[in-house]
């Protein structure tokens, strides 16, 4: 299967430096970040994606909204592709940086997730996305989530992955061989 991963165009508290990991919390793309989504749209224009799975969190529902229109498919939310619960969301990124910085790979800030916590839940995600028929799909999420694939399909250690930085609105493509 061929996982074209995608992190969502440029959002407002992208803008802000702050964190959101609270689906309620209505965190738009913004203008450039809506233009990021139409240009991964054209890039994409090719692939043979059948299917599209998105996180809840506005910025990434919009950019797969944007992407898969183009193509007229339908866009599929799962809640296990949400971003990291970082316990700061409405907080600066650079917070959240700080307080998990002596353990990146098990540190929790606020009763949130570890990376390690995050790499299980989106981890049944793809457990489930293995058995299905599909040959490509596109999962629209977030830089974290990125993180996890990368881990995922090279057989990356999580901590060789933690960190890696994953621009707005590129995409990035996985092969994942059956029951991988």
């Amino acid at each position: 299967m061929r996982v074209i991963g995608l992190r969502h165009g440029q959002s407002q508290y992208n803008l802000l430096g702050l964190c959101n990991d609270d689906p309620a919390r209505t965190v738009d793309l913004t203008q450039l970040g809506v233009a990021q989504a139409r240009g991964a749209a054209e890039v994409l224009a090719a692939e043979p994606i059948e299917r599209t799975f998105c996180s809840p969190l506005l910025r990434a529902r919009r950019t797969a909204q944007i992407v898969a229109e183009r193509r007229s498919l339908s866009v599929e939310v799962d809640d296990r592709l949400a971003d990291i619960r970082s316990g700061c969301d409405g907080r600066p990124v650079v917070e959240y940086l700080r307080a998990i910085a002596p353990d990146p790979l098990d540190g929790r800030v606020s009763g949130g997730e570890s990376l390690r916590d995050y790499q299980r839940r989106v981890g049944g995600f793809l457990d489930w996305l293995a058995g299905q028929p599909w040959q490509c799909v596109l999962l629209v999420a977030h830089e974290e989530t990125l993180r996890i694939f990368a881990a995922r399909y090279a057989a990356l250690d999580l901590s060789e992955v933690a960190g890696q930085p994953y621009a707005n609105c590129v995409p990035y493509v996985f092969q994942s061989d059956s029951g991988n």
